[in-house]
């Protein structure tokens, strides 16, 4: 939740809303890809998050719960909306630090016009969300900001730690949470992240098998080679082409 992030939190279009008949599973994603209403700023964002690959890659299925974490104006939530169908629900998590003018008018009205989607605020730095109750849980581009903080936008500083088991504990036996991050070289993790924005995709193995999950996937279908990680991630060279790792954790059942 850096100052650019802050502006793409209130800026960003959001996708069209979803008929309550909405075809399910990766059809029902694929048809709300091409959607027409969808506006060229949502478009220009898929080639490099690669929706329909992310969800098939986390399993995403109909009638599952789901969490969108961090869901800032809200990509992601009307395509889990599509995935899981009218038997499935989703949940927008919005830290309270972003939930305040237009991105509060935005993310508002998106989840009352997508069916089967509900949304809930909490502190950045304090996550907790009800026990077993998630299939699967995204956390896009957000989990280095578990190694920040920022006096002017009011976050104080998280527990990474607290975050993982917090986690755990919200999802189902045999859940998911997959994460999505900028690649970033080993070191000290608060100052890298501080100063890139990225962070090294071995303290997010540590973080999360120390919490009790199971690395049970890695996808390569958001990797960049040519990407140089010792660049800010918003350095107008790289910005929305970094190399991101996907790592796919599961709950022991």
């Amino acid at each position: 939740m850096k100052p650019v992030m802050l502006v793409a939190f209130s800026s960003l279009a959001l996708v069209a809303a979803a008929p309550s008949a909405a075809p399910m599973g990766m059809a029902g994603v694929r048809a709300a890809l091409a959607d027409p209403a969808r506006e060229a700023k949502l478009r220009e964002m898929d080639a490099s998050r690669k929706p329909a690959e992310v969800l098939a890659f986390l399993g995403v299925r109909p009638g599952m719960a789901v969490a969108d974490m961090f869901a800032g104006s809200g990509y992601w939530t009307p395509l889990f909306a599509r995935a899981v169908g009218p038997r499935g629900s989703v949940t927008a998590w919005q830290p309270l630090q972003m939930y305040k003018d237009k991105g509060k008018a935005e993310i508002d009205a998106l989840v009352a016009r997508t069916p089967g989607a509900t949304l809930r605020t909490f502190p950045f730095e304090a996550w907790q969300g009800p026990a077993r109750a998630y299939d699967v849980a995204l956390v896009n581009l957000d989990y280095h900001d578990m190694y920040w903080e920022s006096a002017k936008y009011g976050i104080g500083r998280a527990e990474p730690g607290a975050f993982a088991r917090a986690m755990y504990a919200s999802l189902k036996p045999g859940g998911v949470v997959g994460i999505i991050d900028h690649v970033g070289p080993a070191g000290d993790t608060r100052a890298i992240v501080d100063k890139l924005h990225r962070i090294d995709p071995a303290v997010v193995k540590a973080d999360f098998l120390k919490a009790g999950f199971k690395l049970d996937g890695e996808s390569k279908i958001l990797a960049n080679p040519a990407d140089d990680h010792s660049k800010n991630v918003f350095d107008p060279a790289i910005r929305g082409k970094t190399d991101r790792f996907f790592f796919r954790f599961r709950k022991p059942r």
